[in-house]
């Protein structure tokens, strides 16, 4: 049997009720969507719906015993929310639908979130990706941050909020879209192999440098 951890199902304040927030790539719904995730939570009497900074959307309030039947009414696996591994993707409209954007973060976000999401690493990892130098996905205070310019993405490492927040550093630019995919994933591949167990990825480049990183591209 699962652990509600493992179900996804997250305490709440009253130490009685509990959350779940399925995973939605990139933040992008569908009417039908939320069509589902309204009904799931006036069927079980959810207290709340909660769009969550991983732009997620957490049904809050759920009794232990119907946890099991949401998710099943849901048909949607669990976002990655807790552990050591890579949460959800963040990604802003990008070259899809902002004037402003420079780069297809959409395009980008999806892949990465398809290859990455749930993946056990060392310690817990975040990706944005922002479509130009606004980058209003916060990729700056990600473990990955991609940023579009009109030369191509910028790669940013190290970044994290918390109580100990911490800037990411540019690690190179210039990249195309298949380009930057391989290099966040030769810099993940790097961080496993270097990062101690719970240790951030900014934490690594305080220990070691930006060096394994750079080498590793």
């Amino acid at each position: 049997m699962l652990k509600l951890g493992e179900k996804g199902a997250i305490l709440q304040r009253d130490k009685e009720t509990y959350a779940i927030a399925p995973h939605i790539p990139c933040g992008v719904v569908t009417p039908e969507l939320l069509r589902t995730l309204a009904d799931v939570a006036e069927k079980f009497g959810a207290q709340a719906l909660k769009i969550t900074g991983a732009t997620r959307i957490a049904i809050v309030g759920l009794r232990e015993e119907d946890i099991d039947a949401a998710w099943e009414a849901l048909s949607l696996a669990p976002g990655a929310a807790v552990g050591l591994c890579v949460r959800s993707v963040r990604a802003c409209p990008g070259t899809s639908y902002c004037k402003l954007g420079q780069q297809d973060a959409l395009g980008v976000g999806m892949k990465l979130d398809e290859a990455y999401h749930g993946m056990e690493l060392p310690g817990k990892f975040k990706m944005a990706v922002s479509g130009c130098p606004l980058s209003c996905s916060e990729s700056w205070v990600r473990d990955v941050g991609l940023i579009g310019k009109k030369d191509g993405w910028m790669l940013t490492v190290g970044g994290n909020v918390g109580a100990s927040p911490r800037i990411g550093q540019q690690l190179a630019s210039g990249f195309d879209d298949d380009g930057v995919l391989a290099a966040v994933a030769r810099v993940v591949e790097a961080y496993r192999e270097n990062a101690k167990k719970g240790e951030r990825l900014g934490k690594t480049i305080e220990r070691l440098g930006l060096d394994p990183f750079r080498e590793a591209l």
